[in-house]
């Protein structure tokens, strides 16, 4: 990722639940959340409120990041209170919820940032209020306490490999479309660089486009620009950056009536996403096991607001483009296609067979073995 770097220090889920076996014992039970305070003081250095801002509500979110992360801060801290809000996916919607956690007087902010860089004004206040803040699933600009996500260039990479795989022979000379995702997030970057470690000189790259604010719809537009421009016979697959702009490709690809529909790649393992590699729309996903990096997050959180360090559950170092050396988590993400869906996706809990192979999806799902 472009102004990012890396170092890896240990990695592996063991090693995650060791660190937080290992802050559950040394956590006493937690004071009282802080009051509301008059803007420009210090938060008070005993406060236990926890703020927890995501950029949106989208299923992933309501259902698997924000339940697990309050669930974790329970179970470690029972006495600490946590403050949520969802943006909406607007930055200056998220602004102003940090700037209600700070007069909130929370302790420890965990920050899903919309916007990178616009947040970065919203994390000096936080961090000149007394607030630590960890950042959440991207790297936000500013003086951040610690980091949690998946290895970006490692989701990229396992994109970009299952693309080729997907082309076989077509790989050599074939033509494809990158749909990255937005230009202000640092992890577009990350995955962009992955994808093209694996894409670059083994097949063409037509058309590449950097997606505003992740929207399906501006993915639809861009790839119908693709397809205008490089003809509806000359793509042979396309390298999505996340499920959702993956739902903005093959909307525009089945609009000028291409079929076979080429192989697409995608992330996040939205139910939408596995029932479209049920149905054979989509070749692949990214899964990445929300449970580890939620509860990562949360024990670093409790154990800032405990005023420790967070280097017991760190696992390597980061540098953003303004803080050097940042305790971070970075998790290993799965590539998920149609053959591995029992294996990970139903067998982790993510979701069951019959929320898959709903009646839409029911023929597909006999067609490729996913039966309850």
């Amino acid at each position: 990722m472009s102004g990012t770097r890396t170092r890896r220090r240990r990695t592996g889920p063991a090693l995650l639940l060791a660190a937080g076996l290992a802050l559950t014992s040394g956590l006493a039970a937690c004071g009282q959340a802080a009051e509301v305070r008059e803007p420009g003081t210090q938060v008070a250095r005993d406060g236990r409120g926890i703020g927890l801002l995501l950029p949106d509500n989208t299923n992933r979110f309501d259902t698997f990041d924000r339940p697990l992360i309050e669930k974790r801060i329970a179970e470690l801290c029972a006495e600490c209170d946590v403050e949520f809000a969802s943006a909406q996916h607007d930055v200056a919607t998220q602004q102003q919820q940090v700037d209600a956690m700070i007069t909130k007087g929370v302790r420890v902010l965990i920050l899903d940032a919309v916007d990178s860089r616009s947040l970065r004004s919203s994390v000096d206040r936080a961090r000149e209020a007394g607030i630590e803040v960890v950042a959440y699933d991207r790297l936000v600009e500013g003086p951040i306490s610690a980091y949690v996500s998946f290895d970006g260039a490692r989701v990229g990479r396992l994109q970009g490999e299952a693309l080729l795989r997907a082309l076989g022979d077509e790989a050599r000379g074939g033509q494809i479309v990158m749909m990255n995702g937005a230009a202000t997030d640092p992890n577009s970057a990350w995955f962009k660089e992955g994808a093209l470690s694996a894409l670059e000189g083994r097949v063409r790259i037509g058309k590449a486009y950097d997606t505003a604010e992740w929207r399906p719809v501006n993915a639809h537009i861009n790839m119908s620009g693709a397809i205008a421009a490089l003809g509806a016979g000359s793509i042979d697959g396309v390298y999505s950056a996340n499920d959702g702009l993956a739902a903005g490709v093959i909307s525009a690809l089945k609009s000028a009536k291409i079929r076979p529909l080429p192989p697409v790649t995608g992330q996040d393992a939205e139910l939408a996403g596995i029932q479209r590699i049920v149905a054979g729309e989509q070749y692949m996903t990214v899964y990445k096991p929300f449970r580890l990096e939620a509860y990562a997050a949360a024990e670093m959180a409790v154990a800032l607001v405990r005023g420790q360090r967070p280097d017991g559950v760190a696992t390597s170092r980061v540098d953003s483009p303004t803080t050097k050396d940042i305790p971070s988590v970075l998790l290993t993400p799965v590539s998920v296609t149609v053959g591995n869906i029992e294996e990970t996706v139903v067998k982790d809990g993510m979701y069951t067979i019959d929320q898959i192979c709903t009646p839409k999806f029911a023929a597909d799902c006999r067609r490729v073995g996913l039966t309850p």
